[in-house]
């Protein structure tokens, strides 16, 4: 298939696919799993008890179950359900749902390794996936996800562009915007671009920084004002939006011996203040948060092996999050110093090629000023991980 014929199957799809995706299609369905859990002992964060004292469990955070197929030429089909554990109110103690569910296009590759992928259905948001190259997801969420930035998922369509001679790829989507656990709350859409550009992969360079990647992103988003529908005693119905953008960038490593990563990011979303009334109008407001983080994985044993490989190491992981770092609009004016943190720190074993065990403690607490974080936390944990 020539490639004006991929392009015009991507145009029909509206978009493209995360670099993941560019492994050709299976010739029959195949079945893949990832398992996690823990046993965790947590804490007091402060003077009152645990709800029913339940500081000590186990729990097994996620089973992703993994069907592809292919559905005719370049075309395939992915779902990965999401088992996880349901709330105290639920009837039942785990609960599934489709994490993602999707068709996907693959473009005729060229000869310089530049492909044109598509997907539609529930997708990989712009950049939790990515993030994930580098950060073990069965110890936490990514700190984007984690300080809730977005969801990991979406309903949509999405693009990517892998770059000629592996100098990475360019990745878009446009989504419903309340994540894959929510259905669409209204007429807006939210749009999402991200860069990674791998400078070094083709250098003369050591492997210790061939995976070297500088990723900028930004993420525009839109909600649907409180007052959309009018109603008695309101100055009339809003139809405007209001907007909830997200941008960062991060740069990183990525060896069996070594993973760095560093990451910058910022949320603002605008609100509203007032009852839509005459006597109390409408007004916008709108909230700033900055996120700063940084990861560091390393198996001291491998630089010394003759192979590059161990199955012992050592993981850690810092984020501070000000989650009111400017405001405006607000009759009482939000504290801007207050700054919250999120610290993960242990050691891992490798119990076979595909699963690990972790023991690692972790906290998420107030770092300045009074406001707590959502969920305050800290507890020690044995986490553990297969694939299949």
């Amino acid at each position: 298939m020539s490639y004006w014929k991929a392009a015009a199957g991507l145009a029909a799809l509206a978009g493209f696919a995360p670099l993941a995706a560019q492994t050709p299609a299976p010739a029959s369905p195949l079945f893949s799993g990832l398992v996690f859990g823990s046993y965790n002992y947590q804490l007091p964060t402060s003077t009152n008890q645990f709800p029913n004292q339940n500081n000590n469990a186990f729990v097994v955070d996620r089973a992703y179950l993994t069907f592809r197929t292919t559905a005719g030429e370049h075309v395939s089909v992915r779902v990965t359900t999401d088992v996880y554990q349901s709330t105290e109110t639920a009837a039942n103690a785990y609960t599934v749902r489709a994490k993602f569910a999707y068709l996907q296009y693959d473009g005729t590759r060229q000869a310089s390794g530049a492909q044109l992928i598509g997907r539609i259905g529930i997708l990989q948001n712009v950049v939790i996936d990515h993030f994930e190259n580098f950060w073990p997801r069965y110890l936490s969420q990514s700190a984007v996800e984690r300080a809730q930035f977005f969801a990991s998922a979406d309903v949509g369509v999405a693009a990517l562009y892998a770059l000629p001679n592996k100098n990475g790829e360019v990745y878009a989507t446009i989504v419903n915007g309340p994540g894959y656990t929510a259905r669409e709350r209204d007429r807006f859409k939210d749009f999402a671009m991200r860069v990674s550009l791998t400078p070094l992969a083709t250098r003369d360079v050591s492997p210790l920084w061939k995976n070297f990647t500088i990723t900028g992103w930004a993420y525009r988003g839109a909600t649907a004002s409180a007052f959309v529908n009018g109603g008695a005693g309101q100055n009339g119905a809003i139809g405007d939006a209001l907007a909830r953008n997200r941008a960062g960038l991060f740069t990183g490593i990525r060896d069996q011996r070594l993973v760095v990563g560093a990451e910058l990011a910022q949320r603002m979303e605008e609100g509203e203040v007032g009852d839509n009334t005459n006597a109390s109008p409408r007004a916008l407001s709108s909230l700033t948060a900055r996120l700063v983080s940084g990861i560091f994985l390393i198996r001291p044993l491998a630089f010394q092996s003759a192979d590059g490989k161990s199955p012992f190491g050592i993981v850690t992981r810092y984020d501070r999050v000000n989650p009111t770092a400017t405001s405006s609009g607000f009759v009482q004016p939000t504290v801007s110093s207050d700054a919250y943190h999120t610290l993960i720190a242990g050691v891992f074993a490798d119990i076979s090629t595909q699963s690990q065990v972790t023991l690692d403690y972790q906290e998420q607490l107030t770092s300045h000023g009074t406001s707590l974080p959502p969920n305050p936390s800290k507890g020690y944990y044995l986490h553990f991980v297969v694939n299949f």
